[in-house]
């Protein structure tokens, strides 16, 4: 077989930036380890920046995303049993969108079936082959049978633990990380949010957030130690501690119910470079993980699904490779500007294992210039709904 692009993941980023070179008239194959429904089942967070919710439109599959998210205008910050507005819309004139990740995915699926564009399921020992050359392989195995595609170019979208980044020899690739020392315990359930915007809260016992997907779902996260299994909390136990974390009015209009998923989450901030080597490219989580706390990880996703689709097209249309290129340059200019970001707001809203009683005054000190200074609500809103690609 033969294509122009293969794709290696058939995740939101792999399949917006497959459908976004579909409709340039760019052939391109992806393959999944996994199945559709398997892929469908994975439960992510859905805080979309306008850059993403406009490479949707351009890819044709926004409709449903503007008839059932939810436009945001700003969010709430909690702390010191009071709470605090940050107006995105009145501070930088840009909202953003809540409209699941795994919605994402189903309308990309739900496009590139209608496109008749090939996606293959279940391919294990998947291998790129001479990906420093001007022709290019891959090579997987499905039901029992290898199998080869040709290409000219190379697409990693296949997340941290995948073979993309692995790919790129270990004297090329410099990886940067940093682990932080909790984890977020979430369940959804449900029930209708507490609040109609995001809740993001730091309190004495630690951070928590109150976030939704629709009008009936809810999503809540507690930071809890890395230690913790989702055994180790009953349903309850999880409703009473996040209600200690809320103001007492937030508490009081809480909504409980039983979980329909639980889980915990670590978190971590990592970066590879370069995120080209040859004609392979490396995009969203196979090349950048960022805490969740900034809700930055599918949006910094979709800014190199934009970089490389733009550069691809370039290539194609001009015969011009100044794009691809740059591409490695562009996209880790802004990934590290998202890093810095959700580093931040992580350090200002959790509780630190050994911090001294300095280190707790400077944190409450930075959320009170936070709450007072528009100055500085105007830099944490350009960044949060997401800065130009």
């Amino acid at each position: 077989m033969r294509t122009q692009v293969v794709i290696i993941g058939g995740g939101p980023s792999g399949l917006l930036l497959g459908q976004l070179l579909h409709r340039k008239g760019i052939e391109a194959v992806v393959l999944e380890r996994k199945t559709r429904d398997y892929v469908l089942g994975r439960i992510r967070a859905g805080v979309l920046e306008t850059g993403l919710v406009r490479l949707m439109e351009e890819a044709g599959v926004s409709d449903r995303l503007h008839r059932e998210g939810f436009v945001h205008d700003g969010t709430q910050i909690a702390w010191d049993g009071g709470m605090f507005h940050i107006d995105f819309k009145q501070l930088t004139g840009t909202p953003v969108v809540v409209y699941g990740q795994t919605e994402v995915t189903r309308d990309l699926y739900d496009a590139r079936e209608a496109a008749g564009a090939q996606t293959i399921f279940e391919v294990e020992d998947v291998v790129i082959h001479d990906a420093d050359s001007d022709r290019p392989h891959v090579t997987y195995t499905r039901a029992g049978q290898g199998r080869r595609i040709d290409c000219d170019f190379v697409a990693g979208c296949d997340g941290f633990h995948g073979i993309s980044r692995q790919t790129i020899p270990l004297d090329v690739r410099r990886e940067y990380e940093k682990t932080y020392p909790f984890g977020w315990l979430g369940i959804l359930s449900e029930t209708p949010p507490v609040h109609e915007e995001l809740i993001y809260t730091s309190s004495d016992r630690g951070f928590a957030l109150c976030s939704m997907r629709n009008a009936n779902l809810s999503r809540y996260y507690i930071q809890c130690a890395l230690s913790d299994h989702t055994s180790d909390w009953t349903d309850a136990a999880f409703w009473d501690e996040l209600r200690r974390r809320l103001p007492e009015d937030v508490a009081d209009r809480l909504v409980t119910g039983p979980s329909i998923e639980k889980s915990i989450a670590p978190l971590r901030s990592f970066v590879t470079e370069p995120m080209r080597w040859g004609r392979l490219f490396l995009c969203g989580d196979a090349a950048h993980i960022v805490p969740p706390t900034g809700a930055k990880g599918l949006n910094t996703a979709a800014s190199d699904v934009q970089y490389l689709y733009n550069g691809l097209v370039q290539y194609y249309r001009d015969k011009d490779s100044e794009g691809i290129d740059r591409y490695s340059e562009k996209a880790l200019l802004r990934v590290w500007k998202a890093e810095r970001f959700s580093w931040w707001f992580s350090g200002l809203l959790h509780r630190y294992p050994h911090q001294s009683p300095f280190d707790l005054k400077m944190q409450k000190a930075d959320i009170a210039f936070l709450r007072d200074n528009e100055s500085q609500q105007r830099a944490f809103a350009e960044n949060y709904v997401g800065l130009p690609y």
